[in-house]
């Protein structure tokens, strides 16, 4: 007969680990995963589209929107552990109901339904860009303020600082067990909707044309989903977690990219202002060539800024380990051109 302690622990055990978001860039690398670390796990995957794990056997597919309390609660009833992911990264103004919507009302139904079934942990994953922005060269970390006044035009990153602070909320007033990480961007394979290489395709189809002023933090997406994993095993609930890489301007990021694409790189740097005037053209130039211009004035006005951060607090609690930032960059770009290829 099992000891009184462990007989208590093993039905928790058993109980699914849903992941919502499961079918995004992220969310397909934390299932695999997941799987692969332990293939004993029940795995239940919620998400309102296509599902590549329709018929497998190892993974319950519910189907809903996040959006709506009833599925959300039908999703959460007995999960154990949750990883929430879901949402859409869009740097589109016209988007700002729909995000708000996704991430906030979203956050807010899974938190209602988590509390209503005592579920064990959930692990709810924000963005480095709602602390780790700035107008200059700074590293930030975990105890950097929200950066309202810097993100205010996109909201993207309003919505994700809402989310935030309404999961948080949920930690002090009920003691529901939330673990924010917040991952800087996503780079490496798989990224089919291009919602975080976008950037790394434009420059190899010759679109980026100078170099941005500003620099930015990226990490590999596999490294960012072993990340995930660790927060909900040793994840202190109230707190976040910036799950990053290497801090480069983006010279050295667009160098390190030219040199492995073996495309010559821009070596212009306008003014922001400049740059915004120039894209304006090229915007109307391109149709005319029947071609698209895809670097938008919103991407323009981001790469003018510093996403810096460190993970100095993940590695020391999480065990947060990165690859080298080369390796990433590499199978980015391989990745991004076998899609290209395909399409």
């Amino acid at each position: 007969m099992l000891p009184a302690a462990h007989a208590a622990a093993s039905p928790a055990i058993m109980k699914p680990v849903l992941v919502t978001g499961a079918t995004g860039f992220l969310g397909k690398h934390l299932v695999e995963q997941l799987r692969r670390t332990d293939p004993s796990v029940s795995l239940r995957v919620f998400c309102r589209g296509p599902s590549p794990w329709n018929g497998d056997p190892a993974v319950e597919v519910i189907r809903g929107d996040i959006t709506s309390p009833e599925d959300v609660d039908r999703a959460v009833a007995g999960a154990g552990r949750i990883y929430h992911l879901a949402g859409i990264v869009s740097r589109n103004p016209r988007d700002a109901s729909k995000l708000y919507r996704l991430h906030i009302e979203g956050a807010r139904n899974l938190c209602t339904a988590a509390l209503r079934h005592g579920t064990e942990k959930i692990v709810l994953v924000s963005s480095s860009g709602t602390i780790a922005v700035s107008r200059e060269p700074v590293v930030h970390d975990e105890q950097s303020g929200y950066k309202n006044d810097i993100v205010a035009e996109w909201p993207y990153y309003l919505a994700k600082i809402f989310e935030e602070k309404l999961a948080l909320s949920w930690v002090r007033l009920h003691g529901l067990p939330i673990v924010v990480v917040n991952p800087s961007l996503l780079l490496g394979p798989g990224d089919d909707r291009n919602s975080s290489t976008g950037d790394v395709r434009l420059f190899l189809e010759g679109q980026i044309l100078a170099i941005p002023l500003g620099g930015l933090n990226f990490v590999d997406v596999r490294d960012a989903a072993a990340g995930l994993i660790a927060a909900m095993r040793a994840g202190r609930p109230g707190e976040r977690y910036l799950l990053g890489g290497p801090n480069w301007t983006f010279r050295e990021m667009i160098t390190a990219v030219s040199e492995i694409a073996g495309i010559r790189a821009p070596k212009r740097q306008l003014s922001l202002r400049a740059s915004l005037r120039g894209a304006a053209v090229l915007r109307r130039l391109y149709p005319l060539l029947g071609r698209k211009y895809g670097l938008d004035e919103a991407s323009i006005k981001m790469s003018a800024l510093f996403w810096y951060c460190t993970p100095e607090k993940a590695r020391r609690q999480l065990g947060f380990q990165t690859r080298d930032p080369k390796e990433t960059l590499r199978e980015t770009v391989e990745d991004i051109r076998r899609r290209s290829a395909r399409a």
